[in-house]
């Protein structure tokens, strides 16, 4: 008689539900799931080993290509860092865009979540509600910092510059016609906060949409309800954080518990789940939604009656305005010197964190006084959760492993880094 042995299967690292380059090696017993083993490292970019040999304003720009779904959010840890350590203090305007900018990350970072997790458990329609509205926040980031994805728009000592006071219009074309276009211009004919304004206003009607179509469908509950379960006890062990680690029960949260920039001065509730399983984590990220939009509208609200500037006047760490640049040597020597050379950081070390929309985003900066930081280490918050992927979907099928790696939402540029 044939001997009966486990089956061990690779599943990626081109799978279209790996979300990225994850080789998984399977041990299965039919389609059940014995042992699941995470490969990493196919998309390793040596991030925080560049960043040794480049000045510390020129390392901005990789932190957008770690996690390419929360650009800004990832800066924002960065330049934390390389504040506490020159102790530089952020014009108050600064810390309401960043805090803004945030938030909207966050709710980029959702709507892609959304859309491939339900197109891997095999709902199509919210993949295509998910990117329209995702559309609509790129071209605010478009509108700050001129690019759409990877922004470089925070800057040590704030913001690289303040809210346009106009957005930009769609033309005509073979496809639009002038009717047509005015009507898709109707939101933008005012600033930057107008726009998005107005996008705060429609945005909880999208997420009661994606809501009717998720929420309390039958097949989407049988494929989520009570599928990588981790109780409150494990998720604190195992490392987990953001809504991981409150979709198991535990309300943490860096915004609330360790406050940075204003979050201590603004109105937003923390959502925790109850059983800890792929649904919880589903309903936590959903509120999560509603309470970003919340915090957006607050900001707009204080942004609005407060003008200021948004990057400090200290000319060593910020650019000075390019008409005074061009206008005066003193600037222009302090420009010159600025992007050629860089600042220098007092010697020390420190470790700052921000509350990422994936969990605990930190960056780990150690000076020896240099232009460039002596080391550079980068806590990314989906690697704890990738190392719990074989706990989490021990005993389940092949199909649960697509939604366990769904619920974790998993990026590897930040895991691979």
């Amino acid at each position: 008689m044939a001997e009966i042995r486990n089956y061990t299967m690779n599943f990626g690292p081109q799978h279209p539900a790996a979300h990225g380059v994850l080789r998984l090696v399977l041990e299965l017993d039919g389609e059940v799931v014995l042992r699941a083993d995470p490969h990493i490292g196919l998309l390793h970019r040596a991030t925080e080993k560049l960043a040794e040999n480049k000045t510390y304003i020129q390392s901005v720009p990789y932190m957008d290509r770690l996690d390419y779904v929360s650009m800004m959010v990832n800066e924002h840890a960065y330049v934390m860092a390389i504040e506490k350590l020159l102790q530089v203090e952020v014009p108050i305007r600064a810390q309401y865009i960043r805090v803004m900018f945030d938030e909207i990350t966050r709710i980029l970072n959702h709507l892609l979540w959304i859309g491939a997790h339900a197109l891997d458990v095999g709902a199509m329609t919210m993949f295509l509600y998910a990117f329209r509205e995702r559309e609509d926040l790129m071209d605010c980031y478009e509108a700050v910092s001129g690019a759409r994805l990877h922004a470089a728009y925070y800057r040590p000592g704030g913001v690289y510059r303040d809210l346009p006071d106009t957005m930009p219009q769609y033309q005509p074309s073979k496809i639009h016609n002038q009717k047509q276009t005015r009507a898709r211009n109707s939101n933008r004919e005012g600033s930057l906060l107008d726009f998005i304004e107005d996008f705060t206003n429609r945005f909880p009607t999208y997420v009661d949409e994606y809501e009717t179509l998720l929420t309390d469908n039958r097949i989407w509950k049988q494929r989520l309800v009570d599928i990588g379960i981790v109780s409150p006890e494990r998720a604190k062990a195992l490392g987990f954080t953001g809504p991981m680690l409150r979709g198991s029960g535990v309300e943490w949260d860096l915004r609330r518990k360790q406050p940075y920039e204003v979050y201590d001065r603004i109105d937003f509730d923390i959502p925790v789940g109850v059983n800890g399983d792929c649904y919880d984590r589903y309903l936590v990220r959903m509120e999560e939604f509603r309470q970003s939009n919340r915090i957006i509208k607050q900001c707009i609200d204080w942004l609005r009656i407060n003008p200021g500037p948004v990057i400090t006047d200290n000319h060593k760490i910020a650019p000075p305005s390019r008409v005074d640049m061009k206008q005066n040597m003193e600037e222009m020597i302090h420009h010159f010197k600025l992007f050629t050379e860089g600042f220098h950081v007092p010697p020390g070390e420190t470790y700052a964190a921000v509350e990422h929309p994936k969990g605990e985003f930190g960056i780990y900066l150690v000076s020896n006084g240099a232009n460039k930081p002596y080391r550079l280490k980068i806590r990314a918050p989906g690697f704890a959760h990738l190392a719990a992927l074989d706990e989490m979907s021990r005993g389940h099928m092949i199909s649960d492993v697509v939604a366990i790696i769904g619920t974790q939402d998993i990026v590897f540029g930040e895991i691979d880094r």
